[in-house]
């Protein structure tokens, strides 16, 4: 039988609060009844997320990077200026020229948008085609409870035996076709301590609030009830669910609430300080809830007992600046990760529970230097430290037992990995995923009996072979060394006459995204070269490689991203009017530096919501995470050096008429992080100082870059559809191949993209 909701009311509250804005809170009666389950076999996996926070932060709060790519808010709310009606003509003047701006370049869009419109068919196509090869090698990732198996598959939540699940047989507890919503997402799913009781978390690419719903497990499901714009949410016991709620992209406050026959929510926790961001997680013995108030630079954790889930939470250290922690519990010992210390470096630290001040911290273990902590996760005699170190990965095993530390170096093509979860303490198995740019994901486990890494055996899926991995080191403006991971086809002759495409992040001490992407492989396959260039502000050396690249110090990334180019050049990979440049978010910082300061080194760039106007973002107080963001790009309202430094390298501000490169940029109408006001401007302006110089030169065959909006108007700025992320690509790569096209020699540009 089918399961189906039995009423339509919860169907229609979600469409509500899953909405474009997500402002809908419906007052209706939120319990409904499910029918019974049905066995069905596993089909293709779409998404999952059972232990994993949402994708735009990748997972509750990944050591070394708080909360990432929380950017920048294009609502507004709270604008303070002297007259209310001066406010209202200034809102009703901005929102129309805002619109004209829109309208303008959407017709613009609609204009040039059949000389791609061929070619982004096939290439569409094309990567369809690669899509289905490589996603149906690869299984949903299995939460293990007990003797019971939990996960995810295109929009349904499945329950399985053990020791059938090799079989195929499973029972449906969730679906969201029968919600009428296909669209959303399952985003996080949490099984109560005695399954009873199971929160999922739902969302839609066009909002980033999720709703979360709570369900009671069992013969006939129940949906107990229905909580909107919620964030994070975890199990202190078996009928008491803390959660954390959204709003303006800011969590700061926390709530309890509880199943049993006294039902009842209350607030537990409130953060004060915008700068701070509140999640939650629960160690892996489930002995405490944390909740977790992080900034960009320090951090506070409270601990609720959850053998006495009811009790007010208790502080284990207080702010510090510059202090970050996380916590984990073993053996009624806190174990710490922090940067608590000489180097601010992560270390792994212990205190009693009872005496959890940082003057009572011990050390168990210190990263060495230049080296990424990418993620950890204890077990019950050992803990794992997945690390980043000269841009290779290694795994790390403590030993608690023998004090021991050993230390794996993974397979060198790795550039990624994604660790699966492990809710059951006493595993004796550690299974993750690695892959890179061009090489689909391929599980590995490493067994702490046999004290060994085994790959695992998997569907089989196309080799890669014929791919080339290169790692290099530039020297930039001050003598620092900056990695550079180069991928290229082992059969291409003569590196220097192919397209380059650069990668370039450089912000909030987050890595470049090098996990495995279908047109990655295909660009791969046409001899292109692909170069990710590690600047300072990203991660990939560290909390100090971090430090080196924000505030006073964001002209390092950009010297760091110009000396890497030049020495890919150097080296004979590829040439200027070969090359294009690849960026997203604030990314495209670096990106549009680099283009108003060195434009002859590339030939076009493709940016994805790219940050473009730091300095009035920045001046912009009542944009939500402006005053958390100050901790990475300062504050130019109080420090006049701070507002001269960041004139000094945004983009809008030092546009000027010069020869420029193309650019092809995707902005979204509802992201709320990246102002769609300040790229539509930055666009007008930039296409006028091109145009402006091509008049005022006349050379013979000037050129005039091409550059194009479009504006999507679904997806929000972390989450897209996998329709609209392939369509996105499609007109990138289009948009790459003909610029590119019209300076490279016929014999070598590839034939099959026409």
């Amino acid at each position: 039988m089918k399961v189906r909701m039995c009423c339509a009311g919860l169907r229609n509250l979600l469409q509500d609060w899953l909405s474009f804005s997500a402002k809908y809170y419906c007052k209706h009666n939120l319990l409904q009844t499910v029918s019974p389950c049905r066995k069905i076999g596993p089909s293709k996996c779409h998404i999952l997320d059972c232990s994993k926070s949402p994708s735009c932060t990748h997972r509750t709060a990944p050591p070394g990077s708080i909360l990432p790519c929380r950017f920048f808010s294009c609502k507004q709310e709270g604008s303070k200026v002297p007259s209310k009606r001066k406010q209202n003509t200034s809102t009703v003047t901005s929102d129309l020229l805002h619109k004209n701006l829109l309208k303008s370049e959407q017709k613009n869009w609609n204009d040039i948008f059949p000389t791609y419109k061929a070619m982004t068919k096939r290439i569409k196509k094309k990567l369809e085609e690669l899509h289905n090869i490589y996603t149906l090698t690869s299984g949903s990732p299995r939460m293990r409870l007990g003797n019971n198996v939990y996960f995810e598959e295109n929009g349904y939540i499945f329950l399985a035996k053990a020791d059938d699940v090799g079989e195929g047989n499973a029972e449906i507890l969730f679906s969201l076709e029968d919600l009428g919503f296909p669209d959303a997402f399952i985003q996080r799913i949490r099984i109560s301590p005695d399954q009873k009781y199971m929160a999922i978390s739902l969302k839609s690419e066009n909002s980033e609030e999720a709703t979360c719903i709570i369900m009671k497990l069992g013969n006939l499901p129940v949906v107990e009830k229905v909580i909107p714009s919620v964030f994070s949410f975890e199990w202190a016991a078996n009928d008491v669910l803390y959660y954390t709620t959204q709003k303006n992209l800011k969590c700061q406050n926390v709530f309890m609430t509880t199943f049993t026959y006294q039902k009842h929510t209350k607030l537990v926790y409130t953060e004060q300080d915008a700068r701070f961001f509140v999640d939650l997680y629960c160690t892996k013995d489930r002995r405490f809830l944390t909740i977790n108030s992080n900034s960009k630079t320090s951090s506070e954790v409270w601990l609720v007992d959850c053998r006495h889930p009811f009790e007010p939470p208790a502080l284990v250290q207080a702010r510090t600046v510059g202090v970050i922690y996380h916590i984990e519990h073993r053996k009624d010992q806190l174990y710490i990760l922090t940067t608590y210390g000489e180097p601010a470096e992560y270390k792994l630290m212990k205190a009693p529970v009872a005496s959890s001040g940082k003057e009572n911290w011990q050390l168990v273990y210190a990263l060495e230097k230049k080296t990424k902590l990418v993620d950890f996760e204890m077990f019950s005699d050992d803990c794992i430290m997945f690390l980043k170190n000269a841009g290779h990965l290694y795994l790390n095993v403590i030993s608690f037992v023998s004090h021991s530390v050993q230390s794996i170096k993974l397979p060198t093509w790795a550039c990624e990995f994604e660790l699966e979860s492990h809710p059951e303490l006493t595993t004796s198995t550690c299974y993750f995923q690695l892959s890179s740019p061009v090489h689909p994901p391929k599980r590995f486990a490493y067994s702490f009996k046999e004290n060994n890494l085994i790959e695992q055996a998997v569907q089989e899926v196309p080799i890669i072979t014929n791919c080339h991995t290169t790692r290099l080191l530039a020297k930039s403006k001050d003598e620092t060394l900056v990695p550079i991971t180069v991928f290229h086809n082992k059969n291409s002759k003569e590196l220097h006459r192919r397209p380059l495409l650069v990668h370039v992040y450089g912000a909030y001490g987050i890595d470049l995204n090098m996990s495995f992407k279908e047109e990655k492989l295909m660009l791969i396959e046409e001899g292109w070269i692909l170069a990710y260039c590690h600047v300072r502000g990203g991660g990939e050396q560290g909390l100090g490689w971090h430090r080196d690249g924000c505030q006073h110090n964001k002209l390092k990334g950009l010297h760091d991203l110009r000396a890497c180019i030049r020495l890919l050049h150097q080296l004979g990979f590829s040439q200027p009017k070969h090359t294009a440049l690849a960026a997203a978010s604030a990314g495209g910082v670096l990106a549009g530096a680099l283009s108003n300061t060195e434009p002859a080194l590339i030939r076009a760039m493709v940016l994805q919501a790219p940050f473009v106007d730091v300095l009035n973002t920045m001046m912009k107080t009542h944009l939500p995470l402006t005053i958390e963001e100050q901790e990475e790009w300062g504050n130019p309202l109080e420090d006049e050096k701070c507002m001269k430094y960041i004139k000094s390298y945004c983009p809008y501000q030092n546009i000027k008429p010069q020869c420029y490169p193309s650019v092809f940029i995707t902005a979204y109408e509802n992201d709320e992080r990246i102002p769609l006001t300040g790229i539509l401007q930055y666009v007008q302006k930039l296409r006028k100082a091109a145009l402006d110089h091509a008049s005022r030169t006349s050379k013979k065959g000037n050129w005039i870059p091409n550059i194009i909006l479009y504006v999507q108007e679904n997806g929000s700025h972390c989450d897209s559809s996998w329709e609209h992320s392939l369509n996105e690509v499609a007109r990138h790569l289009a948009f790459l191949n003909r610029e590119l096209e019209e300076v490279c020699h016929p014999q070598h540009h590839s034939k099959s993209w026409k």
